[in-house]
């Protein structure tokens, strides 16, 4: 494997765990409506489990509430038991085809919780990150073992792979604290 091709694949690797965590974060509540929060539902419906986004769509009209329109009168059922069933902690209101969800102000106490939860996400995602990492620098020492890198070679890609890793941290740290001060602001 050339030096390029691991660089590539620890770059694309660091680049799906902050897609990860940018999507874990947009499930957190803030004290506003967001369409994120319901995203990551999955709904049985036609004996299968199928996202939100297929079956509605989502919209936030004001800033304490989310709006469901199901596509098909059939799902609206469907949609409120997995929202009741949810961790979100919302009590959808039905309206024909039409899913109100109001989302209360957070307490002092839920908003701790919220940060403590974002601080553990972004734990996890610089944990990736450095496994990523120790996957990389493993591919350059068997490069260079199989004679494709020189010892040299190796050294930088090793001291690249932990440049992206300070660089792709950094993200972690900075998207966390955003989605911080969201949730402690409001």
């Amino acid at each position: 494997m050339s030096a390029d091709d691991i660089l590539l694949d620890v770059e694309e690797r660091m680049e799906k765990t902050i897609d990860g965590l940018k999507s874990s974060l947009a499930g957190i509540r803030t004290g506003r409506a967001n369409p994120g929060l319901v995203d990551s539902l999955r709904i049985e419906v036609y004996g299968s489990t199928v996202p939100l986004k297929q079956l509605a769509s989502v919209g936030a009209p004001d800033p304490n509430q989310i709006v469901i329109r199901a596509y098909d009168p059939g799902t609206v059922k469907s949609i409120e038991k997995a929202i009741q069933a949810s961790t979100l902690g919302l009590n959808p209101q039905i309206d024909g085809q039409v899913i109100r969800l109001n989302v209360p102000a957070l307490s002092s106490d839920v908003r701790r919780n919220m940060v403590n939860r974002i601080h553990e996400l972004a734990e996890e995602a610089k944990v990736a990150l450095r496994n990523v990492r120790r996957d990389g620098n493993k591919k350059a020492e068997q490069a260079e073992k199989a004679k494709t890198l020189s010892e040299d070679e190796r050294d930088d890609v090793k001291n690249e792979i932990q440049e992206l890793t300070k660089t792709y941290e950094t993200k972690v740290t900075d998207l966390a604290k955003a989605r911080e001060k969201e949730v402690l602001e409001n």
